[in-house]
Order: structure tokens, then C-alpha cells, then sequence
């Protein structure tokens, strides 16, 4: 059986091997979206959170004690944005869901 979930901002089909997942984890809350993108209009145009934490394999890379937006040291009131790409997990994380809209405005991991 195969898990699919929809996007939470354009309503896609999104594989569980693919897309992004958002998590506030101290309110167990989370979204979905298919393109990092749709991170910035769901941000801008009133979040639409679903209830539940999403599952994610212990990471063991970089240190997700800093924002990836603007370096401030992060507390339990972080938010945790995870690309899926097949079997990887690619995780960073925000001071602020603003802030996770700002580094995906600005390209993610790809900006100059």
C-alpha cells in the first residue's frame, strides 16, 4: 500500500517518497506541499495546518540548532521543513514559519 498524501497548498498528489513536509513539532502540527514554493503563498495566505506529527527518520547530518534563515539559535518552538527525494531526508530548520517562507522565497538550499 502505498502512502500518498495531497498537497496543502494546490491540492497535488504528493508520494511518500517526494515533496516537503513542515512541522511545528511542540504543537504537533503539519503540511505538506509539493514544490518548496507553495511553502510561500501558504504562508502569506493563511495557514491551513493539519493536526499530527509526520514520522521522520533520525537525522544524523548538520546540526538543526540554527535557523538556515538568519543563524538564531533555535528552542523547542522550532519548525522543521524535510525534503523527501526518494529514501533521503534532507531536513532544516526555522526560527519561524515566516522564516521558512523567506529562505524558500529566496531558493532554499539553492540561493546565491
Amino acid at each position: 500500500m502505498t502512502s500518498e498524501l495531497q498537497c496543502t497548498w494546490c491540492g497535488a498528489a504528493v508520494g511518500a517518497e517526494d515533496g516537503y513536509r513542515l512541522r511545528e513539532p511542540a504543537v504537533a502540527r503539519r503540511a505538506v506541499f509539493c514544490r518548496l514554493e507553495h511553502v510561500v503563498p501558504w504562508a502569506m495566505q493563511g495557514r491551513r495546518w493539519e493536526a499530527g506529527e509526520i514520522a521522520e527518520p533520525v537525522y544524523t547530518g548538520d546540526d538543526l540548532a540554527r535557523c538556515a534563515h538568519c543563524d538564531a539559535a533555535l528552542d523547542d518552538t522550532r519548525v522543521m521543513l524535510v525534503r523527501h527525494r526518494g529514501e533521503h531526508r534532507v531536513p532544516d530548520a526555522f526560527c519561524s514559519v515566516e522564516h521558512a517562507a523567506e529562505w524558500a522565497k529566496a531558493g532554499g538550499r539553492w540561493r546565491s
